[in-house]
């Protein structure tokens, strides 16, 4: 008899934010009259801005055209969209990255999860604590992290590197050597970051002890601060231990539409194996390649009124960040975040664990956030509320939070 993969049932639970839109939904039927306001998952709120749009109908119109019908994409992603990617996200920025480094592919979480399959089943991954929870589950479905401890809530062959109030959220360099180092840069929950001399010390760990360092920057376009790299390749030495991670839901609003992409540098090579080579394998072998009509759309993206609109809501979405730091600041919390990422990272109050501050928030002020807890056994005692929801309804959560501490 055929057994399925057991290593799925390690997981703990149901996935972080199914989880949550469950207790949602229990609290919204049994409360059907309360207007509850979501800042919990880091969905986008604000429709896709013109020029986008534009580039969606000229697209479907060529698509019912048979001079102009494009069929199976290329499954590395169109020519026009990987050149424009390399010249305006990594050459303009001095990075020496070509766009037959560049995979097109359905969105950076579907990357982050499926690019463990090219490492061995040996590879031993260090994750900083708190952390996106796909990275720990996808190589819990691989098998790769050992037996879980309820009462730490750790996996036995998982690396946790702590980000804490402490070490100001940047995670030390382990005292055991990984093989994969999971690094999120604007940090998601934190919302914190790394400088240009922080990341530099990663990048040279990683070559020293041959670790490759798998690097989420899907929040690239909020950084703000002028000492912060927007991408790793900004470090000399990155190309030779780095793979990278971008989407285009958060800084273009794709989250219904779907696209992203992954760089892997030719110079990436381990034990006489091309990284690159590998994923273009695997890539090429388990992916369609994304559709012509999101990829057109996406060339808007670069074009002079698609980033003028784009700083604008990127704006918008760091303007909610203030007001919830601010508010909850003059409220008297402790609050981290809202700078280089659309995140605030706050303590919750003494006594609570953070799955109880979820209950008396969504309770008594029927606003919903994120658990700390969900991201790690670091992020116990913390919580994370998105500033992706709409500007009005951030308001309003905000002021009934702090009414809450009257």
């Amino acid at each position: 008899m055929v057994r399925l993969n057991e290593n799925y049932l390690k997981l703990p639970g149901s996935y972080l934010f199914s989880t949550i839109g469950k207790k949602v939904a229990a609290y919204s039927a049994e409360h059907p009259d309360v207007k509850v306001i979501r800042l919990g998952i880091g969905d986008v709120t604000q429709p896709l801005v013109p020029a986008i749009i534009s580039a969606l109908h000229e697209a479907v119109e060529e698509m019912g055209h048979a001079e102009t019908f494009h069929g199976y994409a290329p499954d590395l992603g169109y020519a026009f969209l990987r050149e424009t990617i390399a010249e305006k996200d990594y050459q303009a920025r001095g990075c020496e990255i070509g766009a037959d480094e560049i995979f097109v592919s359905d969105g950076a979480k579907s990357d982050c999860g499926n690019i463990q399959e090219i490492f061995p089943a040996d590879a031993r991954i260090a994750v900083c604590d708190p952390v996106y929870p796909v990275y720990v589950d996808s190589n819990v479905m691989a098998g790769r992290t050992g037996e879980y401890d309820e009462k730490t809530q750790t996996w036995s062959n998982v690396i946790y590197m702590p980000c804490t109030a402490e070490n100001g959220f940047v995670p030390q360099l382990p005292e055991e050597t990984p093989d994969l180092i999971y690094l999120c840069v604007p940090n998601n929950p934190t919302g914190t970051a790394l400088t240009r001399d922080q990341l530099a010390v990663w990048v040279n760990y990683a070559n020293s002890v041959g670790a490759v360092i798998l690097y989420d920057a899907a929040y690239e376009a909020y950084i703000a601060q002028e000492d912060v790299p927007h991408s790793i390749y900004e470090i000399p030495g990155a190309r030779t231990c780095a793979i990278e991670f971008r989407s285009f839901s958060k800084n273009a609003g794709f989250t219904g539409v779907r696209l992203g992409f992954t760089v892997v540098p030719k110079d990436l090579k381990r034990g006489g194996a091309s990284a690159h080579s590998l994923w273009a394998r695997r890539h090429g072998t388990k992916f369609n390649g994304a559709p012509y009509i999101v990829q057109k759309a996406a060339m808007a993206v670069y074009s002079e009124e698609g980033k003028a609109q784009l700083k604008d809501q990127v704006a918008y979405y760091m303007r909610n960040a203030k007001v919830i730091y601010d508010g909850l600041k003059e409220a008297g919390y402790e609050v981290y975040g809202g700078v280089n990422a659309p995140y605030i990272w706050l303590k919750v109050p003494e006594g609570m664990t953070s799955w109880d501050f979820f209950d008396y928030l969504l309770s008594e002020a029927h606003v919903v956030g994120t658990p700390g807890s969900g991201f790690g056994p670091s992020g116990e005692g913390y919580f994370r509320l998105t500033a992706f929801g709409n500007y009005e309804n951030t308001v309003e959560a905000i002021g009934r939070i702090r009414a809450l501490k009257k």
